[in-house]
């Protein structure tokens, strides 16, 4: 058995730095062997923000498992500078602590003392303008409520990486508009580099610097467009909805080549 063969040439590790080199993904064997993801080549740099965007069953979370370190690739390879931090479209909070238990307990893992970690949650979640609900848990939060204390969770553990796999997905249109302007004011500020998976073409079009388009059977990096809008974006805007319609038709040629029954949003 060959161990995993790298096909780009990897660069220096630098801190919120994530390459894929020659990346793919099979599970199970024989007549059971899926190929989920073949030939990925990514570089996320520091700082930067990249929307991936394609059909459902395209391989989106399965690169980001990969990336995450929680799944090895099946050959190439993968390198994460500077530590990782994971948000999901579920907020994943434990129902029996208060939000700034949950926040706490990403400090808690990290090492921070008692006092340190009371305090420094309790910032978080003024950072994510949840200060007044601190004390309350999940069950008394609002959906939107639940994800912003996951993104304070997230800023607790200092990542240089931050992957989140469709964080929004679960949220209202007016919650979704909100929690889009709250993740660029921390992404921002804090410099983390981003890896967003979304099927909302328009939302990766508001927030990316780059968006990555996948295609299926294998899952595949079809086409990566650098989003040269300036910021402050809406999601109404008709910059934004003209790129946005866009990046749909390139998808809807992937689709149909294959096709494919896969959903995506405008």
């Amino acid at each position: 058995m060959t161990g995993p063969v790298a096909t780009a040439v990897m660069a220096p590790a630098v801190p919120g730095r994530l390459q894929l080199a020659g990346v793919s993904k099979v599970f199970g064997r024989g007549d059971q062997r899926v190929v989920a993801l073949e030939g990925v080549d990514l570089t996320v740099e520091p700082g930067e923000f990249v929307a991936v965007v394609g059909g459902s069953g395209c391989g989106k979370s399965t690169m980001l498992t990969l990336a995450a370190g929680l799944e090895e690739p099946t050959t190439g390879t993968v390198e994460a500078a500077g530590g990782v931090a994971l948000m999901f479209q579920e907020s994943t909070l434990l129902p029996w602590l208060t939000a700034a238990k949950n926040v706490e307990l990403a400090l808690r893992l990290h090492g921070v003392g008692r006092d340190e970690r009371q305090e420094r949650a309790r910032r978080l979640l003024a950072k994510v303008r949840l200060g007044r609900h601190a004390d309350k848990r999940p069950h008394e939060l609002s959906g939107g409520m639940r994800q912003r204390v996951a993104l304070a969770r997230v800023l607790a553990q200092e990542a240089s990486i931050v992957l989140m796999d469709e964080p929004l997905g679960a949220l209202d249109a007016m919650t979704r508009d909100q929690m889009h302007d709250l993740i660029e004011d921390v992404w921002q500020e804090s410099g983390f580099s981003v890896v967003f998976v979304t099927h909302n073409v328009r939302e990766a079009v508001r927030l990316a610097d780059r968006a990555i388009l996948m295609g299926s059977r294998p899952g595949h990096i079809v086409q990566e467009l650098q989003i040269e809008l300036p910021r402050p974006r809406v999601m109404d805007a008709a910059p934004v909805a003209a790129l946005a319609s866009e990046l749909t038709r390139r998808l809807r040629e992937e689709v149909a080549r294959h096709d494919e029954s896969d959903y995506f949003d405008i």
